[in-house]
């Protein structure tokens, strides 16, 4: 029997966030300022949407922060004690920040919601020319954050998560901006809480999938990119291989997959070329399934090996 961790380093293992340090800086400060504008006038101007939008956006700035943070320890240096300790590093911090950030925007959602079911029952006139050129200055900035972190949108669930919210922010925005408009033509000012509530559904809509996925990798699932079925059909047919069993895989953090395998090779079939499969599989695996830590247990099929877990052959 042979038990090898084998780590293969091709084009496909990314570490995105140690490119973003700038992005995030910007992309806070610019959106920290607007907060302040918008939550103001938000206040003077009595729009409960400009208000709704300033929380939102707060709450963006709390979800970029955690995730510059997490990006920040997921590549920190650990010493040998921390390292003997936390043997994965703090790759985990990246999936809770993403899960305390889904729940933060679920509870300003449900403050926003509250008082604009006030506003529904007794609207209150609003300043429809500030909520226009407010607004606007919002779907501005948020366009202009939400490009910072395009580029990195592909390989990083994190700066997914800080695209897709900028880019979301920026056409809430959009739509305070048409309401403002409608509101200064028709003096409907109810539709300033309607669209808050807009605001909201949106958000929810946005944070529910981020929720799952967090839930789910915190709970050491199958990251929703990979196919578990068409990972084990791939090493059921490498050469020489009889079966695999106890096979796992989940995520070490928002960027890394790790996987582990016991590996059955056919009756007489030598070990000795183990390290030769192990560097081939491990590579094939990061390339054609983004799988970068994967560990694999060789075993020969008459070792009297069995799973010791429910699992299949």
């Amino acid at each position: 029997m042979a038990h090898n961790h084998s780590h293969s380093h091709g084009q496909a293992h990314s570490h995105a966030p140690a490119t973003f340090d700038r992005a995030f800086a910007v992309g806070i400060t610019l959106n920290l300022a607007f907060v302040i504008i918008e939550g103001g006038f938000g206040f003077w101007s009595n729009s409960m949407a400009l208000v709704a939008d300033a929380g939102h956006n707060l709450s963006d700035v709390l979800s970029l922060v955690f995730a510059w943070f997490a990006s920040w320890l997921v590549r920190k240096k650990l010493n040998t004690a921390t390292r003997s300790r936390y043997t994965y590093g703090f790759r985990k911090s990246s999936v809770l920040a993403a899960l305390l950030n889904a729940v933060l925007l679920l509870v300003a959602c449900g403050g926003i919601v509250w008082e604009a079911l006030g506003r529904l029952r007794e609207p209150t006139p609003v300043a429809g020319n500030v909520v226009i050129w407010v607004a606007a200055i919002g779907v501005a900035i948020n366009t202009a954050t939400a490009l910072l972190f395009m580029r990195g949108r592909e390989h990083d669930a994190n700066i997914k998560g800080a695209f897709l919210h900028m880019a979301a922010d920026a056409a809430v925005s959009l739509g305070v901006v048409i309401s403002g408009i409608v509101i200064g033509q028709t003096g409907w000012f109810w539709l300033d809480p309607a669209m808050s509530l807009f605001i909201v559904a949106v958000v929810v809509y946005g944070t529910w999938g981020l929720l799952t996925d967090a839930l789910t990798m915190a709970l050491d699932a199958v990251p929703r990119d990979v196919d578990i079925a068409a990972v084990r059909e791939y090493l059921s047919g490498l050469a020489g291989v009889a079966s695999v069993h106890d096979l796992h895989v989940w995520a070490m953090s928002t960027t890394e997959t790790a996987l582990t395998a016991h590996v059955v090779f056919s009756e007489g079939n030598s070990l000795l070329a183990s390290n030769a499969f192990l560097h081939d599989a491990a590579h094939a695996l990061e390339e054609r399934f983004a799988i970068h830590h994967a560990t694999l247990q060789l075993e020969a099929a008459d070792g009297g090996a069995s799973c010791h877990q429910d699992c299949e052959e």
